[in-house]
């Protein structure tokens, strides 16, 4: 499980937890499922198509505090609903899900392009 941040039309922060796989070239991908949403006008994706800058957190949260960490990717996001790119994305996540293998999502898909990764863990001094 990740977090999407975007940025509204306002330049506000809009964040969203998703489901992501990362393809063989380093993309990362999430799609827009078929779980109950308000509408299908889903602001992450118009949000995206304004402004390209988005970040993906993805964090691990335990009692215990030496074994926390986080990765989180600033990059630039595209918006695919077809064609190739679209299917070898939906194939990887529904390798990673298995709902996914069971319910295709139809959807349109959120690709990301990482331009940096940051990471910290907990220091192993603490472990």
């Amino acid at each position: 499980m990740a977090r999407l941040a975007t940025v509204t039309a306002e330049a506000g922060a809009h964040v969203v937890p998703c489901c992501f796989a990362i393809l063989n070239g380093g993309t990362i991908v999430s799609a827009v499922d078929g779980k109950p949403k308000s509408t299908t006008a889903l602001k992450r994706l118009a949000n995206i198509e304004q402004h390209r800058n988005v970040s993906l957190v993805v964090d691990h949260y335990a009692d215990d505090w030496s074994e926390l960490w986080w990765v989180r990717v600033d990059g630039n996001a595209r918006v695919i609903a077809s064609g190739k790119n679209y299917e070898l994305a939906l194939d990887a996540l529904a390798n990673k899900y298995s709902q996914y293998r069971d319910h295709r999502p139809q959807g349109p898909v959120i690709a990301i392009e990482p331009l940096a990764w940051r990471s910290w863990e907990s220091s192993p001094q603490s472990r």
